[in-house]
């Protein structure tokens, strides 16, 4: 079953800032699903300015638990980036 994930920011004055500073475990993070098959696409969501303000993902996961699991470890959720986490089951349009 395919997740998306989107993740909003906390809006605090550090919030940009802590998410620079858990950037690069985050994409480490991503990457071992990636070498997993599991992450399907990712990135940065952004307000009209360019500045990122979030995240979107696409996992394909076994099952609600693994995503919790997945998100229990994200260094975003760790380190306090996303303020709100929005999941839902997602199934790609077959065109």
């Amino acid at each position: 079953m395919q997740y998306v994930i989107h993740a909003y920011d906390h809006t605090d004055a550090d919030a940009l800032t802590r998410r620079m500073a858990a950037r690069a475990a985050h994409f480490d993070y991503v990457r071992q699903f990636n070498a997993l098959g599991k992450f399907v696409i990712g990135g940065a969501l952004l307000d009209p300015t360019g500045r990122m303000i979030g995240s979107m993902l696409v996992l394909d996961l076994e099952s609600e638990a693994e995503l919790a699991t997945y998100l229990a470890g994200d260094p975003y959720v760790v380190q306090q980036v996303w303020d709100k986490v929005d999941t839902r089951p997602f199934m790609p349009a077959k065109l």
